[in-house]
């Protein structure tokens, strides 16, 4: 017993539920043969008894077999049933037939006993007999064939037999009732066994979701931050390299700036493993005048970001750095302005610069065509309302605007972050610092000034 409650608990929920629905369609065979099998004992001649109960029982076990393997075909673990279910019919209506004539032989007999305990067979076994044929197809059409003919079948034999025409309807719509019952309840069943496992399989999917989900933010926050950081190692790596060639003392400075920002990177990654990743508004506006500064982008800041709320800093910080590394990566910008104000509820972020190129694409950053890096902005933007437009602005210039209410809402995402986790945020054109143009182009008018 306590290992029958082991292996019960051990089980699935959909693995429950079929276990239940099996042992009901087995049960079903039980209940036929107490309630038609055992009455004919003791109201016919013990020889036409005993045949009949052999005949009602062995229908109860074609029925629990054929039902046993019809759920297995509806689970896809075996191929669909084909001879149980003509066994079952074959014995049906050789039962029924058999109950439908001692119901005829002994209509007229005082009591009328045989009578009722044949009819009631009659009636009994083709409404079981139904009901697991309707397991055997999917088909609803084909479920109501198979009441139809059972129907019409029960009113059929009764005339052969001299029973009179109200007799012969109200046995044919004693069988429709019980066989369409029955018949529901099959079909009923199987369709809740099937909700049951898709359900479960939903809930699968979901968890499968949410961890491909955790590892894509997991994914992008890493490239939110080592994007712009790589870009600046390279562009000063390389200005380092240019002024060691020329021996000037300078080089020294910029490799120490390297190392620093090579250990801010460092420290920013561990932030984002462990979870507590969050852009700084003050710390990204400032850290973009330096970054375009050094790649000789006239860079000016306007606005300030302090009594800005934290869910909007921290949205808006992402699309600073995001554009600022987009500057650096694509088109050839001389001049980039950012400007920060807050008017009629709504703080207002403006980038732009002038190195949008002409005909060409460029990730987010400049040109004519979107790309993930502004669609996985818009989507961090929409955690607090907010909203992102980007496009040229003429004479060769690109802008972005994000716009986000003061009262913006917490993130649903990730507190924390201030940000929320969707598909496609951050990537860059899939393009390193070191083949950007707007990088490699900055850096060579930074060398040429230093070497001037």
């Amino acid at each position: 017993m306590r290992r029958t409650a082991r292996v019960w608990r051990g089980k699935s929920t959909p693995a429950k539920v079929e276990s239940y629905t099996r042992w009901s369609f087995h049960s079903f065979g039980v209940i036929e043969v107490v309630t038609f099998g055992l009455p004919p004992f003791g109201n016919v001649p013990a020889p036409l008894a005993w045949t009949l109960f052999g005949l009602v029982s062995a229908h109860a076990l074609l029925c629990a077999a054929a039902s046993s393997r019809a759920l297995d075909w509806t689970r896809g673990a075996r191929p669909q049933p084909l001879r149980l279910p003509a066994a079952v019919a074959v014995t049906t209506a050789a039962t029924a037939v058999v109950g439908m004539t001692l119901a005829g032989t002994d209509r007229h007999t005082a009591g009328g006993s045989a009578a009722s305990a044949g009819a009631a067979l009659f009636v009994g076994v083709i409404g079981f007999g139904t009901g697991t044929l309707a397991l055997g197809t999917r088909n609803k059409r084909r479920m109501l064939y198979i009441v139809g003919g059972a129907t019409v079948g029960a009113g059929a034999v009764s005339f052969p037999l001299g029973f009179p025409g109200p007799v012969a309807v109200i046995t044919a719509l004693a069988v429709l009732i019980a066989a369409g019952f029955l018949t529901f309840t099959a079909a009923f069943s199987v369709w809740l066994l099937d909700a049951v496992y898709a359900l479960d399989e939903a809930r699968e999917t979901r968890t499968r979701l949410a961890v491909a989900e955790e590892r894509l933010r997991f994914g992008r926050d890493l490239h939110d931050v080592m994007g712009r950081n790589l870009a600046v190692i390279a562009l000063k790596s390389e200005l380092a390299v240019q002024l060691a060639r020329r021996e000037r003392p300078e080089a020294v400075e910029q490799m120490i700036e390297v190392q620093r920002i090579a250990h801010e990177a460092q420290k920013e990654v561990r932030e984002v493993v462990r979870g507590y990743r969050q852009a700084d508004l003050a710390a990204e506006l400032a850290g973009a005048r330096g970054v375009l500064a050094a790649a000789g982008i006239d860079c000016t800041v306007t606005g300030s970001a302090s009594g800005l709320p934290a869910p909007v800093q921290s949205a808006l910080g992402w699309v600073v750095r995001e554009t600022t590394t987009n500057v650096l990566r694509h088109g050839d910008a001389a001049v980039c302005s950012v400007s920060l104000r807050a008017e009629d509820g709504r703080v207002v972020l403006t980038v732009e610069n002038d190195g949008a190129p002409t005909g060409e694409a460029a990730g987010g950053g400049s040109g004519t065509r979107t790309g993930t890096g502004l669609a996985g902005l818009r989507e961090r933007l929409s955690a607090v309302d907010g909203t992102l437009r980007a496009g040229p602005a003429g004479n060769g210039r690109f802008r972005v605007v994000a716009e986000v209410p003061l009262a913006a809402p917490l993130p649903g995402r990730d507190d924390r972050d201030g940000q929320d986790a969707g598909p496609g945020r951050t990537d860059q054109d899939g393009r390193g610092g070191r083949d950007g143009r707007g990088g490699r182009r900055g850096v060579g008018r930074a060398m040429s000034e230093v070497a001037s």
